[in-house]
């Protein structure tokens, strides 16, 4: 067995000082002799034997999952939300963790997410709670109510008024978690090729419009559509429809349904403040060690707020644009028809909570919030608005 010579050196210098040592404090010599052959030792390098003995270090697992949504692929704000969520876990899990996203029908259609998620196809989803409505007659309240709660209480009530416990609670026996993905702010009420000037208009409109909305528009006359968003521009322009509602004017401006459809209405009473969910495999999300765990529930929760802060910033310029340059009619709901339609939304909305008893304890949760949020908003922000539109002098 060879030693360098650097590997001498230190044992020498080791076994000079302790033999120095020895002699001042009287040391026996038995002690020396016992130490300096386990000191010797010590400046030997590690034998091949020795190192193929050596604990290997850990080897680094890396995930890849798919997320699928219920949007056009690159759509601006839902469409590219999932995209930069998917950048971020990347880059936050130093590259452990990759999510490939798909638009509708890349993979399953728009309205087929929760069952693919649940089931396995994907390991997550990109939509909105009250598609599922049919199999879970509670998650609208975790999507949006008519006349509810607007974006910021919405938020508000999931993370701190017990929304998200219960919206969790609806979905574990599905195997799976919902968390916030995003809000879209107050919605407009949507497209229409004629004019609103009466409840009479509206008799036998088919309109896209799902979830508990549709409902109130049934039952004031109307013909409710659910309908993925990537099939309603070609259903305005066939006369298969005759009115849509989706988003806002920055998504309806890139979907261009100005160009099938005159008239633009708000405000949008069915949508005041939508949820858009982000819904995980529960057994995909249990493979994922802890640290993996908070980076996804994080980078969840930087998307909620960049969404909803997007269509904020970008609302106003393309209402300009569709107004402006594409010469759309933006109109205002007469009252006789918004006073009509809230009216009917409080049946639904009880109703429904009759009809289930998780419903129920949920609207039981959403109620008392909406109350005591909208008596401070009315003292705070509503009379703020109200006062900056003051002249001033």
């Amino acid at each position: 067995m060879k030693t360098s010579f650097l590997a001498h050196s230190r044992t020498l210098f080791t076994i000079s000082t302790l033999s120095t040592l020895c002699r001042r404090n009287g040391a026996a010599n038995w002690l020396l002799l016992v130490l300096l052959p386990i000191l010797a030792a010590c400046g030997e390098p590690a034998t091949p034997e020795d190192a193929a003995a050596a604990p290997v270090a850990e080897q680094v697992t890396t995930h890849e999952w798919k997320m699928i949504t219920s949007w056009p692929k690159n759509l601006p704000a839902l469409g590219t939300a999932p995209e930069e969520f998917a950048q971020r876990v990347a880059r936050m899990s130093n590259g452990r963790l990759q999510i490939r996203v798909y638009g509708a029908n890349e993979l399953v259609g728009g309205l087929e997410v929760f069952d693919a998620v649940s089931q396995g196809v994907a390991e997550m989803g990109h939509s909105g709670a009250y598609y599922w409505q049919g199999k879970i007659a509670a998650t609208p309240f975790f999507s949006s109510i008519p006349f509810g709660l607007t974006g910021s209480e919405q938020d508000a009530w999931l993370s701190f008024g017990g929304g998200n416990e219960l919206w969790r609670e609806l979905y574990e026996p599905f195997g799976l978690i919902p968390v916030r993905g995003g809000n879209t702010g107050t919605q407009m009420f949507g497209w229409f090729k004629r004019e609103i000037n009466s409840l009479e208009d509206l008799q036998g409109l088919k309109m896209r419009i799902p979830s508990l909305g549709g409902e109130v528009f049934r039952r004031i006359g109307g013909t409710p559509v659910t309908m993925q968003a990537s099939d309603v521009f070609n259903a305005l322009q066939t006369g298969l429809l005759d009115a849509a509602e989706f988003v806002s004017p920055y998504n309806d401006l890139a979907i261009g349904y100005h160009e099938v459809a005159d008239y633009y209405y708000y405000p949008g009473w069915h949508e005041p403040g939508s949820t858009v969910e982000a819904i995980i495999n529960q057994a995909a999300f249990d493979s994922l060690t802890p640290d993996l765990q908070e980076i996804l529930l994080a980078a969840t929760e930087a998307m909620n707020q960049s969404l909803h802060e997007e269509l904020i910033a970008r609302n106003n310029e393309a209402l300009r644009v569709l107004v402006e340059e594409h010469g759309v009619q933006l109109r205002r709901l007469p009252d006789e028809v918004l006073i009509e339609l809230k009216r009917i939304s409080e049946q639904v909305i009880e109703e429904l909570a009759a009809s289930d008893p998780a419903a129920a304890r949920i609207y039981e949760s959403w109620r008392e919030f909406r109350a005591d949020v909208m008596n401070y908003r009315e003292i705070a922000e509503e009379a703020f608005i109200e006062a900056r539109r003051l002249p001033a002098d």
